[in-house]
């Protein structure tokens, strides 16, 4: 390899790196409101600056949501994959937690949830 080669790499892996630490420590801003939708339809929707522990149950389909220190967890469900219990804690605007086989998912949202705008083209 010669020197332009190194100087290349090393500017590609610079700002790869940028990227990287722009997407995963400053991007995104807390949410204030948690929403719980199942089966398209909304829920409830919590604050995440209070704790508590929810269980949502549909016929045999059971899901525990922990909101803690300004974080939602998924803690608990009987779906057959467990992803949604495996996945991390959410505060972040626009992050959610989906269980697939009881289709709910949980969304952090905005300041109020009247303020959420929909984003689609008539």
């Amino acid at each position: 390899m010669k020197k332009a080669d190194f100087i290349i790499i090393g500017v590609v892996g610079i700002i790869v790196g940028v990227i990287v630490f722009c997407l995963y420590f400053v991007g995104g801003e807390s949410g204030q409101y948690v929403q719980v939708e199942i089966d398209g339809q909304i829920i409830d929707t919590l604050e995440l600056g209070e704790d508590f522990e929810k269980e949502y149950k549909e016929n045999d389909e059971i899901n525990i949501l922990k909101i803690e220190n300004g974080k939602a967890n998924m803690i608990s469900a009987n779906c057959p994959d467990g992803i949604c219990v495996n996945h991390k804690p959410i505060y972040r605007k626009g992050e959610s937690i989906i269980c697939l086989p009881h289709k709910m998912v949980v969304t952090i949202i905005g300041e109020s949830p009247t303020d959420e705008e929909i984003d689609a083209v008539a």
